[in-house]
């Protein structure tokens, strides 16, 4: 709501004079701290149900979502014209704070981009709607009832891309800058899953000072 209202002072809309009624309001710590992210074992098997979806481009874009952190906005609103497939790059244009986002493809992800690289519009477009994206919730939640995955959005597949990442050797600035993040305090949430990169990291450093 504050960021509504000071939006409208901004541009002007709000009447001269007007005072931002939250502007006195105390502001509690924001918990966003929900983090849940697939096993191996729980990825192999939402993968493969997604391989058998009645809707063959399901595993495509989870696949996609797992491998780029994209949020699922940014994917479903991907064009044909916004891949550069000789680079394993998809460019979708400004990320949700503004900035400018390219996704690297992976070559599993290339590989399935080009073998229908001749179409036009959206990559993942609706079948009853020009224009718009597949609507895929029914297809996602029947994966997920074969993949027997229980409290998984399709959100915290950019929550499990971000952990294999951490859990691999990536650094907090790196997830960030992967998933688009403007603030590394957003970042944070995934530092548990960092400890041992970063033990690596002071032994190679500074182990040998006695």
């Amino acid at each position: 709501l504050s960021a509504v209202i000071t939006w409208s002072i901004r541009r002007r809309f709000a009447p001269r004079g007007f005072v931002h009624p939250c502007r006195t309001l105390a502001r509690h710590t924001e918990r966003n701290e929900r983090v849940r992210f697939l096993s191996d074992d729980e990825r192999e098997r939402l993968l493969d149900a997604c391989k058998t979806s009645r809707w063959d481009r399901l595993y495509l874009l989870v696949l996609m979502a797992l491998t780029t952190g994209a949020r699922k906005s940014e994917l479903l609103g991907l064009k044909w014209q916004d891949l550069d497939l000789g680079r394993g790059i998809a460019y979708c244009g400004r990320s949700k704070n503004g900035d400018p986002k390219a996704l690297p493809l992976v070559p599993a992800v290339a590989e399935l981009l080009t073998s229908r690289a001749c179409e036009t519009g959206l990559i993942f477009p609706s079948t009853r709607s020009k224009g718009r994206p597949y609507a895929f919730e029914s297809r996602w939640r029947e994966a997920l009832a074969k993949a027997k995955l229980r409290n998984f959005r399709f959100h915290d597949l950019r929550h499990t891309c971000a952990s294999m990442l951490a859990q691999n050797g990536a650094t907090l600035l790196e997830i960030g800058d992967v998933l688009g993040h403007r603030q590394l305090q957003v970042t944070k949430r995934y530092s548990h899953l960092t400890t041992s990169h970063k033990c690596a990291l002071v032994n190679r450093v500074l182990g040998d000072i006695r």
